[in-house]
């Protein structure tokens, strides 16, 4: 797949393609199919369930990226996407890596 943004997700999420939404999230957060297709469904149900206040939460997400603390990007991938343990280690490390 050719670089993908969270903008790609979030076009897939509004087309209610969950599928191609966890593709996405296969490279933006460094997970197994299983793991980016389980935090596109929980993103989307949550998505529907909360809202705009919701979606607000989750473009939150950027600015914990650029400048937040790795306590507060892994609150933001536990509550959006709902990883946690190994699949959110992984999020984050992908997520803080420093290019290189």
């Amino acid at each position: 797949m050719a670089d993908v943004t969270f903008r790609d997700f979030a076009a897939a999420i509004m087309k209610g393609d969950v599928s191609a939404a966890g593709a996405v999230l296969q490279p933006l957060l460094g997970l197994g199919a299983d793991d980016a297709g389980a935090a596109a469904r929980h993103f989307q149900a949550r998505s529907a369930a909360d809202g705009p206040a919701f979606m607000g939460k989750a473009m939150g997400l950027r600015t914990a990226i650029a400048g937040g603390s790795d306590a507060e990007i892994s609150a933001l991938l536990r509550d959006c996407f709902g990883l946690a343990d190994a699949p959110l280690a992984t999020a984050v490390a992908t997520l803080t890596r420093k290019p290189g």
